[in-house]
């Protein structure tokens, strides 16, 4: 795979190119925002894909058995965690998931709790749920950001019914290590509190290594309920296929019960192909995609320390997602977003919208080619010189 080659995006229904305009107010920014990659997804997925198409016929689809085979080899091989296939629960994406379970699990007014700044969209996921939305925001230290054991005690003790643990996290990048986890498990069996898990990005580890939350804690008396996808590992998110595993054979089938009452779970082929496929056969690519990333990393480090001091880097231990601090600059959130699309003409998403925590920061999207990181860079030094002349 030529992860140079640069395809083009505007007028695809992309929304990472087409909606800038939307969503940036602008279609002259340079887009390095939402979750996706701009590469071709493997070529063994673009394969069986094409016998889907050849076939021609797009009827009701059962999901085959076969998937639930190759989705535990996969785990098996990447993480050395056992899983039946009798524990998985099929879903489309691992935000509708998450909503599922949370109406589920929890009871309208129950408090849920998030590590902050976090994915955003779990912020609408507990408030459109009518959940009591929980902070138990990260620990910046000398080392990086750590969880707050201390406060998620006392969060935990206060009555919280469910933890959403983001891990790897997002939009900082950490990969908690197992103690961490280990930690978080112990205090969720002292305090009966469920944790839902959102691993979408385990197979995207730069530093260290990615194990899942429920495998670390298997021997403990905690409910735990993880969820994951094929779609930011091998660029798949419009498929929309993603997958729960359960621990427990009653939650798991009072969760089938919730989806079947919502006429959720109707399967997709092309889904169940690419999945199939990239799981079988994508291992080859994603390895070279991380070189890839770890590359693009490294570029924006070295020319942020080289030629723009004030800005810090985060650098990501998993993801393809970096985490800029621009607190330096003294500004608040909205001056922030308004100076990089201005100045910069670039769109990166902004930190504020992943709690007040995030607030000073932008996270930038490095699934893409070294021409278009260099591109970002150059509007980045672009806005950071109108900041200094000024």
């Amino acid at each position: 795979m030529n992860f140079d080659e640069v395809f083009e995006r505007k007028q695809t229904n992309s929304m990472k190119w087409d909606l800038l305009k939307e969503r940036y107010q602008s279609e002259d920014l340079w887009p390095m925002w939402v979750a996706d990659m701009d590469f071709q997804a493997p070529p063994p997925v673009l394969d069986a894909m094409r016998q889907v198409v050849d076939h021609g016929i797009f009827g009701y689809h059962a999901r085959p058995d076969s998937l639930r085979e190759v989705t535990a080899g996969w785990l098996k091989k990447r993480f050395k965690w056992e899983v039946q296939k009798e524990d998985f629960v099929f879903t489309p994406g691992v935000v509708p998931a998450i909503s599922h379970l949370i109406k589920t699990f929890t009871a309208k007014g129950d408090q849920v709790i998030i590590q902050t700044p976090v994915y955003y969209p779990f912020y609408s996921l507990i408030k459109n749920s009518e959940r009591t939305l929980v902070k138990n925001p990260l620990k910046e230290t000398d080392d990086g950001f750590v969880m707050d054991l201390d406060d998620l005690e006392e969060k935990m003790k206060a009555g919280a019914r469910m933890l959403l643990l983001c891990s790897p996290h997002n939009p900082i990048g950490r990969v908690w290590k197992k103690e961490e986890l280990r930690k978080v498990g112990e205090l969720a069996e002292k305090y009966n509190v469920l944790v839902v898990s959102d691993e979408i990005h385990a197979d995207l580890i730069l530093k260290g290594e990615h194990v899942p939350f429920a495998k670390v804690n298997n021997d403990l008396d905690v409910s735990v309920i993880t969820c994951m996808a094929p779609s930011k590992t091998f660029n798949l998110a419009a498929l929309q296929l993603s997958y729960v595993i359960f621990q427990d054979s009653e939650e798991r089938t009072l969760y089938e019960k919730h989806l079947s009452n919502e006429f959720v779970g109707i399967d997709n082929p092309f889904a169940t192909v690419a999945a199939e496929a990239a799981y079988l056969h994508g291992e080859p690519w994603l390895e070279a995609l991380l070189e890839y990333i770890k590359g693009n990393v490294e570029l924006v480090k070295q020319d942020i320390e080289t030629n723009m001091p004030k800005i810090k880097v985060v650098e990501p231990e998993g993801t393809y997602l970096i985490w800029l601090d621009f607190r330096e600059f003294g500004m608040s959130g909205l001056e922030l977003q308004e100076w990089l699309r201005k100045e910069g003409n670039l769109a990166l998403s902004d930190g504020h919208i992943f709690g007040p925590e995030g607030s000073g920061f932008a996270r930038m999207n490095l699934a893409c080619p070294k021409s278009h990181v260099e591109e970002g860079l150059r509007r980045l030094n672009q806005a950071y010189n109108s900041y200094k002349v000024k």
